[in-house]
């Protein structure tokens, strides 16, 4: 039995995919989904179902989920819905992560080679090179032996 999924409301946008027994299909336009969302979407669904990947077309990736245990038509309803929010929600995050790609680096490399770490490091090793622990050569200082009279 092989159907087709899409939004009920003739007005709205619909996302369409083909079911079969226990599978689902559709196609997505790298377009609008770039192929690392696409990959982030799948990898979140593998324990659920098993991902297969194709190329019908340039700049078009074909994405088959097929349900790992028995379900109904409803499942494989859900399914698609889930997988087109998730889809949604990765592209966002790869938007987010690359609008903050300059701020994460500046970051890094703060934290990686930044000098005032190393500065004041330095300067705290300076400042016991510059006290005087000559008096005693084992460096303890001994507190009734400052010179002072009783």
């Amino acid at each position: 039995m092989t159907d087709t999924g899409s939004s009920p409301e003739p007005d709205v946008a619909s996302f369409t995919y083909a079911l079969d027994d226990r599978s689902l299909g559709f196609v997505l336009d790298e377009e609008l989904y770039p192929l690392e969302a696409i990959y982030g979407a799948c990898y979140l669904f593998v324990d659920r179902a098993w991902v297969f990947l194709d190329r019908p077309a340039d700049r078009r990736v074909q994405v088959r989920l097929r349900l790992k245990s028995d379900g109904a038509d409803q499942d494989l309803h859900a399914l698609a819905g889930e997988f087109c929010n998730e889809v949604l929600n990765q592209v966002l995050r790869s938007k987010i992560s690359e609008s903050t790609k300059t701020i994460r680096e500046y970051y890094m490399a703060r934290a990686f080679f930044g000098d005032d770490t190393r500065a004041s490091i330095d300067a705290l090793l300076a400042e016991l090179d510059a006290e005087e622990l000559d008096d005693d050569p084992l460096e303890i200082e001994v507190p009734w032996d400052t010179g002072a009279a009783t």
